[in-house]
Order: C-alpha cells, then sequence, then structure tokens
C-alpha cells in the first residue's frame, strides 16, 4: 500500500492570538501534514501602521525564520496579512524575498497567500470583512486592487489589537460575515490571522453560500501548496476543496 507523502509547512506567527488555528488545521488536514509554528516578537500590539511596519521587519522575520528550520520545512509562510500588506505590494514582494533568502524555501505571505487563492478559484469580485482599523483595512483593499482584484465592498470593524480580535467567538464570526457579504461578491475575504475562523470554515461557506477565504487558512493552504501538496481536501472550506493542482510557483507574483 502506499503510504501518504508527509507535508511540513513553516508558519511564522506575530505575538499571541489565533494561534491555535494552526493545530486546529492540522488535525482536519490529516496525519500526512505537519504545521510547525514559530512565534515571531511583537514589541507592540496594534493595528497601526507603524507598529505593522516594526511587526513585519526583516529582522524580526529572520530571526523567526531561523527557528523554523530547526523544525525541517519545506515551505515558510510568514502569517501576518497587515504585516506584509502594509508595505505596499513591491514592499511585500521584497519582504518575501528577503525571507526567502533566509530560509532558502519556497517562502511566501498571507497577503499573496488570498492573491493566489483568488486566481485557483477564478475569483473576480470580492468583498472584504476586516477586523482592522479603516486606514489599514483600506490598504489591504489597495493590495488586492493592485493584484487585479475588484473589491466591491470594504467594512471595518476597528479593533486595534491582536489580543481583542482573538476573542471573537463563533457567533460573532459567522455574524461578522454574513452582516458584510455583497451579493456582487464572488467571495468574501476575512484579512486577519488574529482571527479565529478554522473550526468554522464549513459553516462560513454555507452561511453565504459562497466561498469564505480566511487568513489562517490561507496561510495553510499556500504552505502547503508551496511545499508541494496537491490534494483535495474536506472540512476546510470551498479553497481546500476545489482550489488545488497545478504548480505554484514559489515568489509572488
Amino acid at each position: 500500500m502506499e503510504l501518504p507523502v508527509p507535508f511540513t509547512a513553516g508558519i511564522l506567527y506575530p505575538g499571541y492570538s489565533a494561534e491555535d488555528d494552526y493545530p486546529a488545521l492540522e488535525g482536519l488536514l490529516g496525519g500526512d501534514v505537519r504545521l510547525p509554528l514559530v512565534h515571531t516578537l511583537m514589541r507592540e500590539d496594534a493595528h497601526r501602521v507603524d507598529a505593522l511596519l516594526d511587526i513585519g521587519s526583516d529582522d524580526v522575520l529572520a530571526e523567526g525564520a531561523r527557528q523554523l528550520l530547526e523544525h525541517g520545512v519545506q515551505s515558510v509562510i510568514w502569517a501576518c496579512t497587515s504585516g506584509s500588506f502594509v508595505f505596499g505590494p513591491q514592499g511585500a514582494r521584497e519582504q518575501v524575498e528577503k525571507l526567502q533568502a533566509v530560509t532558502g524555501l519556497p517562502t511566501s505571505s498571507t497577503s499573496f497567500a488570498f492573491v493566489h487563492a483568488a486566481a485557483a478559484l477564478g475569483l473576480r469580485r470580492v468583498a472584504v470583512a476586516a477586523t482592522y482599523p479603516d486606514d489599514v483595512a483600506t490598504r489591504f483593499v489597495e493590495f488586492l486592487q493592485a493584484a487585479g482584484l475588484e473589491v466591491v465592498r470594504l467594512s471595518s470593524r476597528g479593533i486595534i489589537t491582536a489580543a481583542e480580535v482573538g476573542t471573537l467567538g463563533r457567533d460573532e464570526v459567522l455574524e461578522f460575515a454574513a452582516a458584510n457579504d455583497d451579493d456582487r461578491a464572488d467571495a468574501l475575504l476575512m484579512p486577519d490571522t488574529a482571527l479565529h475562523t478554522a473550526a468554522w470554515l464549513g459553516e462560513l461557506d454555507d452561511r453565504l453560500g459562497k466561498p469564505v477565504l480566511t487568513a489562517n487558512q490561507v496561510s495553510a493552504w499556500e504552505a502547503l501548496r508551496l511545499a508541494g501538496d496537491r490534494a483535495a481536501r474536506d472540512g476546510l472550506g470551498t479553497l481546500f476543496r476545489e482550489g488545488t493542482g497545478g504548480e505554484r510557483d514559489a515568489s509572488p507574483e
């Protein structure tokens, strides 16, 4: 009998808020997948541009990456949406390139994971339900637009800290998604890795009747794709069921 190929996809995660989504995702993905996680330094927990630029700085990510390499990972994802898109498209690309120079492995970030996931599902128009303050959420919209996506609606919840976002439970997450969908959108995007969603991915899709892409979901998907996993998997939303197959370059586009 042919044994499943093991995949080990490394997660760089800032601070502490919804990092337990990754063991939950690992459990849902099955025994052939490992998602080792290293916490990167967060000097200030704030969805504020200056703090986010520090969270995603080269020295912080390089230190985390060196620790992650000790786990024998096959790919690396910087699992922080705001700590990548806040640099702008070119800056986020350079961020990944510098991180990849440290890891020597296929490397990406959550911001690019959203773009790649949208492409894999053939999405053109999206709505965004962001937990961030409006000025930060607007930068995510600009990042998506630069990648060719049309954002038909932006909603921002205005939460300053990742710690507070991490306290939102199932009912609040489902209601936040449903209240901020748009009939014109092919999918809803929820961009904060501080937001718990792993346990409710199927419910989110069912509630809206369309794909809901969440930050921790797309981060795990991107990391596994870069590690070479092409398997369709149930129980993790439309993305893992339908957004599979084909080769994906290690560098962001």
